[in-house]
């Protein structure tokens, strides 16, 4: 049996098949291609007014890189989980190479939510999100889709489609729409850290109206929310508050 390692992985996702394990104490990896594939058009992000006038009015911080253990941490802190010891040890690996990024929110000295994944060329790879306060992961995703649109990225994978997702501009397309989504992102570049970007709650909320306003989704295929609840950018079975 081939030994996972981390340029294995990373040649995995540019093949567009991603691991997970059954289980937290579990030694196995599965390869997973879903037939339909979870896909976040980056202009059709939808902020509730709700969500909106809780963004405007926190106090929280946004930070990215500062705390990927942390973040991981959060991520499988949940009585079923896909992040097993070996998975933890290579997206280590990865964020340590430059592959690997992970988004912060923090209520004072507490870590309440977070996301990370993995980024090539200008597609990124969505993997897992936690939430400890109620709009945690929903204020981590806002930023990071700002963030994404504001670097250059052409694709954002969630791997799988929840109805929570989908409520939020999410939507399933066919393998084969992703593998040319794919593959056009591949040869292109992008960065998670923009040159100069610094983005305020007010520009966030903005930005995610106007995306939401003009729509991509229809370009992408029909909102579906049939998908497996085991995942959402990719959040496999993760909080979503």
């Amino acid at each position: 049996m081939q030994t996972l390692t981390p340029e294995l992985l990373l040649r995995a996702y540019a093949m567009g098949i991603f691991p997970m394990a059954e289980a937290r104490d579990a030694t196995e990896i599965h390869w997973i291609d879903p037939r339909k594939r979870g896909f976040f058009p980056l202009e059709s992000f939808h902020i509730s007014r709700s969500l909106a006038r809780h963004m405007l009015r926190s106090t929280w911080r946004i930070s990215v890189d500062e705390d990927f253990d942390g973040v991981l941490a959060g991520c499988a802190d949940r009585p079923e989980t896909w992040i097993n010891a070996e998975i933890t040890a290579l997206y280590r690996a990865l964020h340590h190479a430059g592959f690997v990024h992970s988004l912060e929110v923090w209520d004072g000295t507490a870590l309440i939510g977070g996301v990370y994944g993995v980024v090539l060329g200008a597609a990124f790879f969505g993997e897992s999100m936690f939430s400890r306060r109620t709009n945690a992961s929903k204020t981590a995703l806002a930023y990071l889709i700002d963030r994404l649109r504001a670097g250059g990225f052409m694709l954002f994978d969630t791997q799988f489609l929840t109805p929570h997702l989908a409520t939020l501009g999410a939507v399933e397309i066919p393998r084969a729409d992703y593998r040319r989504r794919l593959e056009a992102a591949l040869n292109a570049e992008a960065s998670f850290t923009p040159a100069g970007y610094q983005p305020l709650p007010s520009s966030v909320v903005a930005g995610s109206s106007a995306g939401a306003a003009s729509g991509d989704a229809s370009s992408a295929g029909a909102a579906s929310t049939s998908g497996s609840t085991k995942s959402g950018t990719s959040q496999r079975n993760t909080q979503t508050s």
